[in-house]
């Protein structure tokens, strides 16, 4: 009996063990926010939070600059972050103790946003060496408006808006014969047409992001990014769309490999219905996973939108 009692207790610190092991291969995700022209973000960084922890597969913190920008309309969702009280300053001023550890995380989402300050030198170097390093890396819409003067966060992203120009780097499009352009010529970075529905076409549907994903699908209103500019260097185009503005083919979705990182770029997200989209939510949790672990599990849902028609998802916080 007493070896049977043993063999059971041991079994239990096996089982128990594995159960843990299990509780930790969550992938650890880490929402970075505070400053943004887009009023929406503290909602949205919720919003991601929510869509992200749903799928049983992530464990989502949020880290957030003391100093805040345009943080008054959703003002009721800053405490849900949990993370210290702000300070709202018009124009934006540098957090010097902004100083996240990104080591302890598989990935990092940036809801920052246009004319965002710059973060402490430091932390620009602890970021830049996570990337290097192999962490992940996913930037939502106006995240690829800030830094301009930030090098490698230039290269990060790959291409970026507003405040930049040809010192910056190329203009990336895909012509009208699917040919990927770098246009090196004079001009801005950074333009878009109406918010409005459009159709997001599917150019590269073997990346493990993109796979099962329709040819084309309608997003829901929204701001189609266009000319945007940067080193444009390992990049690889998902998903583009035509945007009224320049009327041609824009880079929507797409991954840039920066050394050993991963990263996931998306101009999607502009406000709350474009967050709701089915589109972007799966593209948005497929693209996060793809980040930190270079592979991507997460299916298509049966909901997700088709050439003629949205889909989107009504936001209902979860406490």
């Amino acid at each position: 009996m007493r070896f049977k009692h043993i063999l059971l207790f041991l079994l239990t610190i096996i089982i128990s063990s594995s159960c843990e092991g299990f509780a930790k291969k969550k992938i650890k995700v880490l929402i970075i926010d505070g400053q943004n022209n887009h009023a929406v973000w503290p909602k949205s960084t919720i919003m991601m939070r929510q869509y992200l922890e749903e799928t049983g597969m992530f464990k989502v913190d949020v880290a957030r600059t003391k100093y805040l920008t345009n943080s008054k309309r959703e003002a009721k969702y800053l405490s849900l972050a949990k993370v210290e009280e702000g300070i709202e300053t018009d124009p934006a001023i540098t957090d010097p103790d902004f100083k996240p550890n990104f080591s302890k995380y598989d990935v990092i989402i940036s809801n920052f946003g246009w004319r965002a300050a710059p973060w402490p030198k430091e932390t620009q170097t602890e970021f830049d060496l996570y990337l290097k390093k192999g962490g992940g890396f996913v930037s939502v819409h106006a995240a690829d408006n800030c830094f301009p003067e930030w090098k490698e966060y230039n290269r990060a992203i790959g291409i970026g808006g507003w405040d930049r120009n040809e010192k910056h780097g190329s203009y990336l499009y895909v012509d009208k014969e699917g040919n990927v352009i770098k246009d090196d010529s004079k001009g801005y970075g950074g333009a878009h047409g109406p918010k409005e529905e459009f159709i997001v076409s599917m150019y590269n549907q073997e990346h493990p992001i993109s796979q099962g994903i329709p040819k084309e699908w309608m997003h829901t209103f929204d701001e189609c990014y266009a000319k945007l500019r940067g080193p444009a260097e390992e990049v690889t185009i998902l998903g583009t769309a035509m945007s009224t503005k320049s009327n041609r083919a824009e880079p929507i979705l797409m991954t840039i490999d920066y050394h050993k990182g991963r990263v996931f770029h998306t101009t999607l997200g502009h406000d709350t219905r474009a967050f709701e989209c089915v589109g972007f939510i799966t593209t948005l949790l497929r693209g996060t996973e793809w980040a930190a672990t270079g592979k991507v599990s997460i299916e298509i849902p049966k909901d997700f939108p088709i050439a003629n028609m949205v889909s989107a998802r009504e936001f209902k916080l979860k406490q």
